[in-house]
């Protein structure tokens, strides 16, 4: 071998040799050269080959830059919904409207466990059966049976406030990690038989329910008997923490720009160019399906007229009366299932007129509350015991100046409390004033111009099974205060994605 051909040789081993000190493989420090997961060394543990997986009952949303904003026009409409472009990040959703069955499934579990102790916590998450009532038409059957009836079970469920929806969200994150926790071995199952006669709330609450975030702020861990802790590479016992790619984070309502994004399921081509002017969550401004196989059907659940719920019989064009089943129609290019119609969703924004006035390009979005855990007190070592709530979760508290609800929404009287509850205080003065102290509320209720829109007023999309089609555009916005309910609005649940299942190609 020439000189020259033993200099090449030289160079490809000492680069060889550098890349490997370098940390050119996953169990080495790229930047100290320490090994990951050495039990002889630092033992730092890092999850090898971790892959993303959607979670159950959801549908992966990929990413991207969309004009959010009104689509079509109507002249009497609400100009709250000016156009203007946004990108949106990847995130998970619920493939269907979240149906009666899993409302039930969550108040057997309230019941479960709070029913013998606290039942006003369990008569809290029941839906509003009087959404049902109408003066002038007989739905008392939907009283009695929408709800409880197995032939509903498969029905979005309504009557919920916006409210109820984010404590099922919480409690569905609570769950699914609970779970997830018990079969990686971390814990023991719950044991509901020995909740039987259990008369201690605060055991209930402190001690046997699971919530991800106490899981997680636990100062000290000490294992249940029974449990079969994580071990670290020291052979001692620890808590799973959000580095083991276990737990996933929360279950909450989509962003209205999440929801309109997803609703709309824009999706370049194989050209690369992408469809503008879509009206629907389908292709074309046509209520019905114009492919050749499914030609003239009802692409949603919606009124066609006055008066005119499903057509005629023996010819019926959406064939509900009220709701449906929440995979009924066709989902759009995304997979999910009734972005317009069948009921209006709550999304997790406050509603301001100006909303897109002045927006963040980036995962726009009204309504961030900035929140801390409240600590109780401290125990000798000075590690913080934090206080709960009445479902045993870490009771939160804002920030200082963590409310920007009303940040550049140009609103002034949307800043002040302006609430009142007329039938309190026409039942007598000093139940008017107890509720003013009990709520901590200054308000005057001959106001008759106090402002219709507070903090507490969310943005409810996707329009109903008693809309007309206008409403079954995705950019069109009302809005209903958090604590109120109807028989046309539902939800379903997001989830942000952590990471990114799509990462940019290397080059």
């Amino acid at each position: 071998m020439n000189k020259k051909n033993w200099n090449r040789l030289f160079v490809l081993s000492a680069s060889v040799l550098l890349f490997a000190a370098c940390g050119s493989n996953n169990n080495t420090s790229r930047t100290t050269g320490w090994n990951y997961n050495d039990p002889e060394g630092t033992g730092f543990e890092v999850r090898q080959n971790f892959k993303v997986e959607v979670p159950t009952g959801m549908v992966r949303v990929e990413g991207g830059s969309f004009t959010i904003g009104e689509k079509i026009e109507f002249v009497t409409a609400p100009r709250n919904n000016q156009r203007r472009r946004i990108t949106v990040s990847s995130f998970y959703m619920d493939q269907y409207e979240t149906r009666n069955l899993d409302w039930r499934e969550y108040t057997h579990w309230l019941d479960l466990v709070f029913g013998e102790t606290a039942p006003a916590l369990v008569e809290k998450a029941q839906p509003n059966k009087e959404t049902w009532r109408e003066e002038l038409a007989y739905n008392e059957p939907y009283l009695e049976f929408y709800f409880t009836h197995p032939a509903y079970d498969q029905y979005p469920v309504v009557g919920i406030t916006w409210e109820q929806a984010m404590d099922y969200c919480s409690w569905r994150t609570d769950r699914v990690n609970e779970l997830a926790l018990i079969r990686s071995g971390a814990i023991l199952p719950p044991d509901f038989q020995s909740l039987q006669g259990e008369l201690d709330y605060e055991y209930i609450a402190n001690e046997f329910v699971f919530n991800t975030q106490k899981y997680l702020l636990q100062s000290t861990y000490q294992p249940a008997e029974g449990d079969n802790p994580k071990l670290d590479l020291y052979g001692n016992p620890r808590k799973v923490d959000m580095s083991d790619g276990i737990l996933l984070p929360d279950f909450r309502l989509p962003t209205e720009a999440e929801w309109e994004y997803a609703a709309y399921s824009i999706t370049a081509g194989e050209d690369g160019f992408v469809e503008q002017g879509r009206s629907y969550p389908w292709n074309g401004g046509q209520m019905r399906n114009s492919s050749k196989k499914e030609m003239g059907q009802m692409q949603a659940n919606f009124i066609r007229g006055r008066g005119d719920m499903m057509g005629t019989a023996g010819n019926l064009n959406d064939r509900a009366t009220i709701t449906a089943p929440v995979d009924s129609y066709y989902p759009n290019d995304f997979g999910l299932y009734n972005m317009a119609g069948n009921v209006n969703e709550w999304v997790l924004d406050v509603y301001r007129p100006t909303s897109f006035d002045d927006v963040a390009e980036y995962n726009s979005f009204r309504g961030n509350v900035y929140m801390q855990p409240v600590v109780a007190e401290r125990d000798e070592l000075g590690n913080p015991i934090y206080a709960l709530d009445s479902l045993g979760r870490i009771r939160t508290e804002a920030t200082i100046d963590g409310d920007v609800r009303n940040i550049k929404d140009g609103d002034t009287p949307s800043q002040f409390d302006t609430d009142y509850a007329l039938s309190n205080y026409f039942e007598g003065l000093d139940g008017y004033e107890n509720l003013q102290e009990q709520e901590g509320k200054k308000v005057d209720i001959t106001d008759v111009l106090a402002p219709r829109i507070s903090d507490k007023t969310r943005v409810y999309k996707g329009g109903s099974w008693k809309d007309r089609a206008f409403w079954l555009n995705p950019s069109t916005r009302r809005y209903l205060d958090q604590d109120q309910s109807a028989n046309d609005i539902g939800f379903r649940c997001a989830m942000s994605m952590i990471g990114d299942d799509n990462p940019p190609v290397k080059r």
